[in-house]
């Protein structure tokens, strides 16, 4: 038999009046935090420069932007501008430009959003920092890298996610370039992946990772995963990038004219449709300077003080069809980086002081991709595997280097990614078919989250030889970031005497090469 309630006591009704007082102030709190903005892919900073730096952060809902920054951790004193709306339109991201930045410093910011709607809805604030280039000849670092969550290696939780961040972000570089794939739109996770000893990797998961991106949505999404990694969002609250796109952004070994007719993943076969929807989602969330209105631009000189320039291409957004890149004369048939952007880079070039020049780029000069690996037929870079006299697409290169022997311009080298391993070239007009340029390094790095291949075959048009490189074991493909794939670069260069060193180093951080220049 149930027992019977006994009597209530004053005691035990005061307190039952107390909890039933109390739980309205408790649906107000739990109902006016959940009308607050959230955060949930952090801060980062980008393109950044003597001309300023790009914040970035994305809401939950429509709300505004609103920032704090000052050169005291404390904030005692600031400044706060309100930025712009973050909207659907824009997936709810927004971007706010800061400009005359006291050279050399190290600025903290914080960002919250407020929701228009609601007086004292706003978010929590997010804090990031990062440093203004020197004014003088001092220090400067970076780390480069590429290629983020492909072949099917995402973030993995059993390892603590893509750690390869923590250790880059532990050298305390000035700022990171990315050098493209920043996402793999064309490369679905699932939750496991085996590997050849009988190890499993596995995956967060998410919707949009789990077919190919063909809505803006979709390459959106693709973009979202990555900041899932704890690791990744540390990074951008410290380090700011500078980002370039590439292939597998959009789809593999894309060019606007390319359809997809044989790939049955896709329903949209034609890839400018694609590009432009992953064109969108690129620059809404990267740190650009660039706004989201009108043409994308993304080749930019970047100064750091008198001892650097660090210049942005863009090798995707203006290339002609892939193809055999064997013609003999330079037409719009033979475009890789365009007729604009060329011009462009000689100017930057010839005007610049800086030490060193330093050439960002999301593909290898002298490396032979194939359009078709299989086949090996078709470039899908530079070199054509002929080796000898420049021919379609080396005729733009060729013609470029020979204006930078001409014009004397000094202490020119090249970093780039793309081929998932690392490798040193030296390009020697000693050992090369064409002979009219100043020798000069290439730096390749990477993966930071993705499968291990190589080696490429190098064309000897240029004269390429091997410094250094760090590939598979004969015979492995598709290496697993358990057995080594991944990899970035680390270039320091020294304020007072002008030496650049550059270190290959492993996802530890541990330095696998290291090359030092000094200036000529």
């Amino acid at each position: 038999m149930a027992k019977r309630p006994g009597p209530i006591s004053r005691r035990r009704a005061l307190q039952g009046a107390g909890a039933l007082a109390a739980l309205p102030s408790l649906v107000f709190a739990q109902t006016a935090a959940a009308a607050r903005p959230r955060l949930m892919q952090g801060v980062q900073s980008g393109d950044i420069g003597i001309d300023g730096a790009t914040l970035w952060s994305r809401a939950d809902r429509p709300s505004r932007m609103i920032v704090e920054y000052a050169t005291k951790e404390s904030f005692s004193t600031m400044r706060r501008i309100e930025g712009p709306l973050a909207l659907e339109a824009t997936g709810f991201t927004s971007r706010l430009r800061l400009v005359d930045l006291p050279p050399g410093q190290t600025i903290f910011y914080r960002i919250a959003y407020a929701d228009p709607a609601t007086a004292g809805a706003t978010s929590d604030w997010v804090q990031g920092r990062f440093r203004t280039p020197p004014a003088t000849a001092a220090d400067v670092s970076f780390v480069w890298s590429a290629d983020t969550v492909g072949q099917g290696w995402g973030i993995n939780p059993d390892i603590g996610g893509m750690t390869i961040y923590e250790a880059m972000r532990l050298l305390a570089p000035d700022f990171f370039v990315h050098c493209g794939d920043t996402i793999y739109a064309d490369d679905p996770l699932a939750s496991e992946k085996k590997l050849p000893d009988g190890r499993v990797w596995k995956n967060i998961t998410t919707d949009a990772k789990s077919k190919v991106a063909e809505s803006l949505a979709e390459f959106r999404g693709n973009h979202l995963y990555n900041f899932l990694d704890t690791n990744l969002r540390r990074f951008n609250a410290e380090v700011p990038m500078i980002a370039l796109w590439d292939d597998h952004d959009v789809v593999d070994n894309w060019y606007r004219e390319k359809h997809l007719e044989e790939d049955s993943r896709y329903r949209e076969k034609n890839v400018s449709v694609l590009a432009r929807r992953a064109e969108r989602a690129f620059r809404e969330f990267m740190p650009l300077a660039d706004g989201l209105d009108g043409p994308m631009r993304l080749y930019r000189k970047f100064s750091f003080g008198p001892r650097l320039d660090l210049i942005r291409l863009d090798m995707r957004s203006f290339r002609a069809a892939n193809g055999p890149n064997r013609q003999a004369v330079a037409g719009k048939d033979t475009a890789f980086l365009g007729l604009e952007q060329v011009g462009w880079l000689k100017q930057a070039l010839k005007s610049s002081t800086a030490t060193w020049k330093i050439i960002a780029a999301d593909m290898p000069l002298g490396l032979v991709v194939y359009d078709d690996w299989r086949r090996k037929s078709g470039s899908e870079a530079v070199a054509n595997a002929d080796d000898g006299p420049p021919l379609g697409r080396e005729l733009e290169i060729a013609g470029l280097l020979s204006f930078i022997k001409r014009e004397n311009i000094r202490n020119v080298h090249w970093l780039t990614a793309d081929v998932h391993y690392p490798a040193t070239h030296r390009y020697d007009p000693a050992r090369a078919a064409f002979q009219d340029f100043t020798p000069f390094y290439e730096f390749v790095s990477g993966p930071l989250c993705a499968g291990g291949f190589g080696p490429n075959a190098l064309d000897g048009t240029f004269g390429p030889q091997v410094v250094f490189q760090k590939v598979p074991p004969p015979g492995r493909f598709d290496l697993s970031p358990l057995e080594g794939s991944c990899h970035f670069g680390h270039v320091k260069i020294d304020g007072r005497s002008g030496a650049m060193t550059v270190s290959h180093r492993d996802a530890s951080g541990k330095v696998i090469h290291s090359l030092e220049l000094m200036p000529s």
